[in-house]
């Protein structure tokens, strides 16, 4: 079941607590940490017992995953209201969400997305801010999301070499990307 107001799914109080405790585990040590094991140890409890609140692992990281796309719109769609149509004020914004959650952003984006255990919606939801901003333009859109996105895993990887001056690249790529 969806709550229409997060557009998350509605966990039981159990599965919500598991699923917090694995965003800190994930958090805190990265995915490759993430393991129904260590998060039942963390839990005080035998990893059988996780099975009775997520069928598996990958329904966990499903949920990290929606936590991700929620959280990342409303970031973005915060840019939005306080910077109607700027694309640099979205970028911003999706730049800080990613690099205060690295660990979510790359569990989240790393790998396939689970469109099919995704809260219908979501997905739209999250690509909704950008779509505005973008007048509709999918391929603007695409182009711009693909930017942002290797931009963030290029920083959160430390790729760039020490004393870039990231704050410029990001601004010239917004301006090539509104210069089209």
């Amino acid at each position: 079941m969806l709550d229409a107001a997060t557009g998350r799914r509605r966990l039981t109080p159990r599965a919500t607590e598991i699923a917090a405790e694995a965003r800190t585990l994930l958090e805190e040590s990265g995915p490759d940490a993430l393991t129904m094991r260590a998060l039942a140890d963390r839990l005080g409890i035998k990893a059988p017992s996780l099975y009775k609140h997520f069928p598996d692992k990958q329904a966990v990281e499903a949920e990290l995953v929606a936590q991700m796309l929620t959280e990342s719109a409303e970031a973005c769609e915060e840019a939005g209201r306080t910077a109607p149509g700027s694309l640099p004020a979205l970028m911003a914004a999706y730049r800080a969400w990613a690099l205060a959650h690295p660990h979510l952003y790359c569990l989240a984006t790393e790998r396939p997305l689970p469109r099919h255990a995704l809260p219908e919606g979501l997905e739209d939801r999250a690509a909704a801010p950008l779509m505005r901003v973008c007048a509709g333009d999918q391929d603007l859109a695409r182009a711009a999301w693909a930017f942002a996105h290797g931009m963030v895993i290029l920083e959160i990887h430390g790729r760039f070499p020490g004393g870039a001056d990231l704050d410029a690249a990001w601004r010239t790529g917004a301006r090539a990307l509104l210069d089209r």
